[in-house]
């Protein structure tokens, strides 16, 4: 019976843990369902003068199952907004023209994507391109006159025959297709057409595109050094596929499209921004070690490429995304900071300090740090932004010098006041490793009580080296609000604290970053918010293997859930999208070569020492932990009679939670399997058979 219990609760997408099931008034409980209730603000883009703020709006669409977005503009000084452009396709990328008269914009038309330009004074748009591919990064020239951007280019397939014509009205196989790249397929676009993005210029009056680069390697989206020079960043070397990290950044000459390196170095340089006086290039980049993980840091540079140096070398942070004080006398940065995102300020001597804090909240599903900046072209800087907190998602927020610092919009205003929404507390601990201060936060229940009665689950962050915070999550308010007392933390390997903390797990991960996810939980035991027969596991991606891990090494959890996991680095290196990056900067080897290396480290090599109830989740289209990953640890589960099922989400790539259905089927599928396992339910219900006799 309990067998068959099971396989129905994984059917269902919304499936309820009987704990929560009771709790009264559903009406004040985050559901299922309010995941389709949300909005989000992200690109807040702020017009030159600072006057006003044209931001994606973020709504779920429940009949088609989408995240759409519209553009609003917010008046700063009175904080009115008002819908731009809406109610057809959706809407991205705003960017104001240099005289912030008109603005520029992508959507779609027929399915085709489609750049449009919007006149801010009239209100009329018009199509500067329908376009075969979508345009990445479009950016006005200084002068307002022209557009680049960079769009992908195909070129002819490999074919060692012709084929031979069909008779009409045949049904033969569709034709053979032949690869001859390393990397022939990559999640979310799989598998891929022969080609490279390349830059293009456009009119800002229409007409068609004119492609600058023909490049084999391709370009970034490309930004604008002068009215006649592009800068984009690329990976032109000959051995490339086999230098997954390299890059350079590139002068680009429209008058003769000829194309000039201004970096030299081993390892990335990119994302470079011009100085308002069109004298100096920030970037970021670092000398690669390879290493699993290095900082970018943040460098300058003349306009010609020489008198390179670095700038704030002793700001242990990794430089997110710049942009120059309109007096050049500074930069800003985007930067993850211990669990908060600030925007730094940069002196030219390299002095750093904290211009903006408290930005987040664009990462809808699990609590990663995302959010943005822009700033405007005055003199008195004007910053618009994302403002995260813990129990709402991105908002738009305005703060300067000669501003009120507010936030401008309250998107679910109508929603979440009316929620009883999980209480968020941060906890730090000494690892059991080493004693390193290992950062936490706790959401707890609307009804709880530290009586050492609630089930736990314990969410870790993908990456690995990536950053969670005390950011809005509708993963976790689900669980909170059917009964869980949630935690997450950075384990070591986490980013935003530093370099050394973050390459800890270099060449060994899974390693003691276990230990740190332990002693997170030893301390919750301690506080006596949890039941430590009621613990409960789960992880996407980077979080899914040291699911997996922590289920070889210890059977203190009562079930587990590893979500889109990496289980065999062998197979990782040789048939994931980023194989090359991982057997050369992660293990350090070749699997053929020294097998042993990858095995140390691959859950799949344990796996007979599990008896946790495991449950494997993966999309059916994730080209970057693809599904046999997670299906070689069922299979062994299998065979070795642990309790296991395969979930495959149709459809999806790596990220499942990219629309609000997958979303809602991950967290409660995830819960239904908890709920199966959990010991104060299995009590509960020998009780009810016991009382029935």
């Amino acid at each position: 019976m309990k067998r068959l219990y099971c396989m129905a609760a994984l059917a269902l997408a919304a499936t309820l843990p009987a704990m929560a099931q009771d709790t009264g008034d559903d009406s004040r409980r985050f559901t299922a369902e309010r995941v389709f209730d949300l909005e989000y603000a992200t690109s807040p883009r702020i017009s030159p003068d600072g006057s006003k703020i044209v931001y994606v709006r973020h709504s779920m669409d429940i009949r088609k199952d989408q995240d759409r977005g519209d553009l609003w503009i917010i008046d700063v000084k009175t904080g009115q907004q008002r819908p731009l452009v809406n109610g057809g396709s959706s809407a991205s990328s705003p960017v104001w023209s240099p005289d912030g008269t008109r603005l520029l914009y992508s959507t779609s038309n027929d399915g085709k994507p489609e750049l449009r330009l919007l006149y801010l004074d009239s209100g009329d748009s018009f199509s500067l391109a329908q376009l075969e591919e979508g345009a990445s990064g479009a950016k006005w020239s200084p002068n307002g006159e022209m557009i680049a951007f960079s769009m992908f280019v195909a070129e002819d397939k490999p074919s060692f025959a012709t084929p031979i014509d069909q008779p009409e009205g045949a049904e033969w196989n569709e034709p053979v297709k032949v690869y001859d790249d390393l990397t022939f397929r990559f999640d979310g676009a799989g598998y891929l057409e022969d080609g490279y993005d390349q830059v293009f210029v456009l009119s800002a009056d229409g007409g068609s595109p004119r492609q600058i680069t023909d490049d084999e390697g391709g370009f970034s989206p490309p930004v604008w050094l002068d009215d006649d020079t592009l800068l984009a960043s690329g990976n032109l070397d000959e051995d490339r596929d086999m230098q997954p990290v390299e890059s350079e950044i590139y002068a680009i000459e429209l008058s003769d499209q000829s194309v000039r390196p201004l970096t030299s170095r081993v390892g990335p340089d990119y994302g470079p921004v011009v100085s308002p006086d069109g004298e100096t290039i920030a970037f970021r980049g670092y000398d690669d070690e390879v290493m699993a993980y290095q900082q970018a840091n943040l460098y300058l540079m003349d306009a010609d490429g020489s008198n390179v140096r670095e700038l704030a070398a002793d700001l242990d942070r990794e430089f997110g995304q710049l942009e120059w004080a309109q007096n050049g006398r500074s930069l800003y940065s985007l930067i993850e900071n211990a669990g908060n995102m600030d925007v730094f300020e940069i002196g030219m001597n390299g002095a750093t300090s904290i211009a903006i804090t408290g930005l987040g909240g664009t990462s809808i599903g699990r609590p990663y740090a995302g959010a943005d900046f822009s700033v405007s072209d005055t003199n008195r800087p004007v910053f618009a932004y994302t403002a995260g907190s813990p129990n709402t998602p991105s908002e738009v927020a305005v703060a300067g010098r000669n501003v009120d610092d507010r936030v401008l919009t309250a998107l679910n205003a109508d929603v979440i006041p009316y929620l009883d929404m999980a209480r968020i507390e941060e906890i730090k601990v000494s690892s059991s490793a080493d004693g390193r201060e290992i950062e936490a936060w706790v959401a707890l229940p609307p009804n709880f009580t530290a009586d050492g009665s609630f089930p736990m689950i314990l969410e870790i962050h993908g990456g690995p080296f990536a950053m969670y915070g005390p950011f809005f999550a509708a993963e976790i308010q689900r669980y909170a609000a059917e009964g869980y007392v949630t935690v997450w933390s950075n384990p070591r390997g986490s980013t935003g604290y530093g370099e050394e903390f973050a390459q800890l797990i270099d060449k060994k991960y899974p390693g003691n970053d276990y230990d740190d996810l332990m002693s997170v939980v030893d301390e919750l035991v301690a506080r006596d918010y949890v039941d430590e027969d009621r613990l409960f596991i789960t992880g996407g991606s980077g979080g899914g293997i040291l699911t997996a891990w922590t289920v070889t090494k210890t059977d203190r959890f009562a079930a587990a859930a590893s979500i889109k996991p990496v289980i065999n680095w062998m197979t990782m290196g040789l048939a994931s999208d980023i194989g090359v990056y991982v057997n050369k900067h992660w293990i350090g080897a070749n699997p053929w070569d020294e097998p042993e290396k990858f095995l140390a480290l691959s859950p799949i090599n344990y796996v007979g020492n599990v008896t946790t109830p495991t449950l494997m989740m993966v999309g059916e289209e994730d080209y970057r932990t693809p599904a046999w990953e997670a299906e070689q640890f069922y299979s062994g589960l299998k065979q070795n009679g642990v309790d296991t099922a395969l979930i495959r989400v149709p459809g999806s790539p790596h990220y499942i939670a990219s629309r609000p259905s997958r979303l809602i089927a991950k967290t409660d599928n995830i819960m239904g399997w908890f709920e199966m396992y959990d010991p104060a339910l299995e009590d509960e219900d020998e009780a009810s058979e016991t009382d029935a006799e």
